[in-house]
């Protein structure tokens, strides 16, 4: 895929909520998932036509999620339609029953490029008390022993809060025995089921983040920050403090090591949901639109609020002197989330910007 730097035209990456079934009742859930399917989910061809549109978007990243996308019974028909138009799908199940050899098997027939479980705790104590059901964590660890068996790319997520802080450094080395291809580290937005209570503290996502980058350097799999843009400004300052190049190969890299750009809500991001609506992210409920009255890739190039997402200038409080803005932007979710202003300073970050 080539590297993509204009996210005022087009998205780096594009998911789309399939449904809101799920059997699970994760402490976190942003999508408040239920147990049935709504009857006003995107239908087969609506979901084809907006296969249609994510493709012309100079194919961005694509996702599969939920609640859960093995609820959806045409979701690997989906999938094979999204593959054959040239994007490269993953997907995001929940550890459920639905997860058996044969579904693997399908997802790997399709040509599912990755496919991502949850783990957010290194036993089952910790895991299934925040997925909310008994067995997660045992089902999450038979889901993995597929993907292992058939060779399916895998990568972890983990959202931290309360709850695992203490038990962040056993769940990198249980995902270094898993031969993970990437642990994408969620940082807690209340939204949804999601409680501003369950959230670590400013100083303890920046002390998480600190160990993230001493993370970074020695595990063998890749290591991403999701809701937690600030992340690349702490990397950016560890590897200027170590004196690591950010040149490599005649390449500028950016802040974590990688080439493509930092992606935000709206920068370089697009959310639709199971009923069409279209938002910067899935933590960022601010409507901007319905994939059934405009195409995906009208909203996102036109949105008033796409568009000042991706204003860096427009940027308030200690974000809007920050001399990283351009690098890190801060969580437009979780600002939005606790100040109910989008375009407000990040809580969550103890930077103080050189010039304030």
């Amino acid at each position: 895929m080539k590297f993509k730097n204009n996210y005022d035209e087009t998205p780096f990456i594009v998911i789309w909520e399939v449904t809101r079934a799920c059997a699970l009742k994760c402490l976190h859930c942003r999508a408040e998932a239920q147990y049935k399917s709504d009857p006003r989910e995107l239908s087969r061809n609506e979901g084809k036509a907006l296969i249609d549109d994510i493709a012309s978007m100079d194919n961005p990243l694509f996702v599969f999620t939920g609640g859960d996308p093995l609820m959806r019974s045409d979701l690997f028909d989906l999938a094979k339609y999204a593959k054959e138009k040239g994007l490269s799908v993953s997907m995001t199940p929940s550890a459920t029953p639905k997860v058996t050899r044969k579904a693997v098997a399908r997802a790997k027939e399709v040509g599912l490029s990755r496919w991502a479980f949850s783990l957010d705790g290194s036993n089952a104590e910790i895991h299934d008390h925040f997925r909310g059901t008994k067995g997660s964590f045992d089902t999450t660890m038979k889901g993995i022993s597929y993907l292992q068996e058939l060779n399916i790319p895998i990568q972890i997520n983990t959202t931290v809060s309360k709850y695992n802080l203490k038990d962040l450094e056993h769940i990198a080395e249980l995902v270094r025995s898993m031969n993970t291809v990437l642990w994408s580290v969620f940082f807690l937005i209340p939204t949804g089921r999601g409680m501003e209570k369950d959230m670590i503290s400013p100083e303890e996502h920046e002390h998480v983040m600190q160990w993230l980058f001493e993370m970074q350097q020695k595990m063998p799999y890749d290591i991403k920050a999701t809701e937690a843009p600030h992340y690349r400004r702490v990397a950016a300052m560890e590897r200027k403090r170590l004196g690591l190049s950010n040149v490599v190969g005649g390449k500028r890299l950016d802040a974590l090591g990688r080439a493509p750009k930092g992606v935000n809500d709206g920068d370089g991001f697009a959310f639709i949901s199971h009923i069409g609506d279209v938002y910067p992210s899935g933590f960022l409920p601010i409507h901007c639109g319905n994939v059934r009255n405009e195409k995906l890739s009208s909203i996102y190039k036109n949105s008033p609020v796409f568009k000042e997402l991706r204003d860096k200038q427009k940027l308030k409080g200690k974000c809007g002197i920050c001399e990283y803005k351009a690098l890190c932007g801060g969580s437009r979710a979780r600002a939005y989330a606790m100040t109910n202003d989008h375009l407000e300073s990040d809580p969550t970050c103890t930077y103080i910007p050189s010039g304030s």
